[in-house]
């Protein structure tokens, strides 16, 4: 017997962000489905798959925002289901990465949390992961199988250079974003510059300033703005050193706790981030402007079902 087999790409989605997944459909030209998640009354989870999934590349998109534990736990069951509907490859599509941030023991007795979310990946059954701007490049490891990181800085970076002119200034908010912003004040041309900070019981102080931002526009850049504390600080100490203003660019909108009230009483002009997680209309502000990362995980998909490089999509700088 002799048989001839096509491939067939499935995009479902999980309820964190079907907006997104809509978005990244609409960029392949093809029909989002969805896996039927619903709840019981005591909020246990069940997913079913409406059609048959059997032997085909399945992509689901679900980023880790709203109440993080049950989105990661959603995920891990639509990947059960698919794996026992026999689909030939799971990929589990993750834009924003919970507990990112816990990728090392940074004093005893800790867990490495983003080693366990992997863990919970790869038992429920997913053979590849697709994310945007992990917190540190280290987390690829954490996974036996390939992991496509993808970059939001083409986003940011033709953003910058559309709506900003004149004599611009990259800068680090912290020694661990430096690398980030050096790649892309290279991009642009621009000059580079970071914040000296400490962090003593849970309160971040800027302590100083690395470079030259004297009446000069400031653009901060992070992987994300969460209670913006680190951002508000570092804004507050490139104003009183100088500068004619400043800009804040992150890839995951977090906003979580006291973000709001802090960006709406800081010192920065403009935020500038991505939609990698949903922004409720309580968390929405003037200042606010949202980019969508549709197009690039779109592209990174069609890739992955292709089996051509995702690398080659940004120049061979996503490897970090």
């Amino acid at each position: 017997m002799e048989l001839t087999t096509k491939k067939r790409l499935e995009l479902y989605t999980g309820r964190c962000h079907p907006s997104l997944a809509q978005e990244i459909a609409d960029h392949l030209g093809m029909e989002l489905r969805e896996p039927n998640l619903r709840e019981f009354s005591n909020g246990e989870i069940h997913c079913r798959y409406g059609e048959s999934i059997r032997g085909a590349d399945v992509f689901l998109i679900q980023t880790h925002g709203g109440h993080v534990n049950d989105s990661i736990m959603e995920l891990c069951i639509m990947i059960d289901a698919a794996k026992r509907a026999s689909a030939k490859r799971i990929t589990a599509v993750c834009p924003y990465f919970g507990y990112s941030r816990q990728d090392r023991k940074a004093e005893g007795r800790e867990p490495i949390t983003a080693k366990l979310v992997i863990d919970m990946l790869t038992a429920a059954g997913a053979d590849r992961i697709v994310s945007i701007d992990l917190h540190s490049g280290q987390i690829q490891g954490f996974f036996d199988g390939p992991v496509d990181h993808l970059m939001a800085m083409p986003l940011l970076e033709t953003y910058l250079r559309d709506q900003v002119g004149g004599d611009v200034v990259v800068v680090a908010p912290d020694a661990g974003r430096v690398k980030v912003a050096e790649r892309l004040a290279q991009h642009l041309d621009a000059d580079l510059a970071s914040v000296y900070k400490k962090r003593a019981r849970g309160q971040v102080e800027a302590r100083g300033v690395m470079g030259e931002v004297a009446g000069r526009q400031c653009v901060l850049i992070d992987d994300m703005i969460d209670t913006a504390g680190t951002i508000v600080a570092a804004s507050d100490i490139l104003m009183d050193h100088g500068a004619t203003g400043v800009w804040a660019m992150a890839t995951h909108g977090v906003l979580s706790g006291p973000a709001v009230d802090r960006l709406k009483n800081s010192r920065i002009s403009r935020v500038v981030v991505t939609n990698t997680l949903p922004i409720p209309s309580e968390k929405q502000l003037d200042m606010l402007e949202v980019l969508s990362v549709a197009p690039i995980v779109a592209d990174s998909i069609r890739a992955v079902f292709s089996d051509s490089s995702v690398s080659e999509i940004f120049g061979g700088e996503n490897q970090s």
